[in-house]
């Protein structure tokens, strides 16, 4: 293989279409807008869900129902093998070694950190957390470690 014969791969480069260049080139006149009308102009868009000035369907439907996002606890999460790739036996693993090793990042307002059990831990750390799952402290503690809830 040598620099004259490289191309990109096929399909991976689409010429750019070409309005209003003409009749022949098939994009003339109307330029692919069709013909008069709100969408032909410049700038000519509706908002999403504009139904002409009708009462729109988001509007016509009743409100139902109760939402508690707002009072939700948000965590940051971590699962157990980003813990097994980079801490080393005898660590002590809490929400400022994580974002100093560059593996969360504190978001503020959350509630702290919450370790899941995806993955296996195969030494042993002393994981200090907000909230862990189940299978987390049970891999933890069988790999001689410790969870302690902050």
């Amino acid at each position: 293989m040598g620099l004259h014969n490289l191309s990109p791969a096929p399909g991976s480069r689409k010429t750019r279409k070409r309005i209003g260049r003409g009749m022949g080139s098939g994009l003339g006149k109307t330029g692919g807008k069709g013909i008069k009308g709100q969408t032909s102009r410049a700038g000519g868009s509706t908002r999403l869900g504009f139904e002409g000035g009708q009462m729109p369907l988001y509007r016509r439907l009743p409100k139902r129902g109760f939402n508690n996002a707002q009072f939700a606890t948000n965590y940051d999460v971590i699962n157990l093998s980003s813990l097994a790739d980079h801490f080393a036996a005898g660590d002590v693993v809490d929400a400022d070694s994580l974002e100093a090793r560059g593996l969360l990042k504190v978001t503020r307002g959350y509630a702290g950190v919450k370790v899941l059990g995806s993955g296996n831990v195969s030494v042993a750390l002393t994981v200090r957390a907000a909230k862990f799952s189940a299978s987390a402290v049970a891999k933890i503690e069988a790999a001689g470690g410790k969870a302690e809830v902050v």
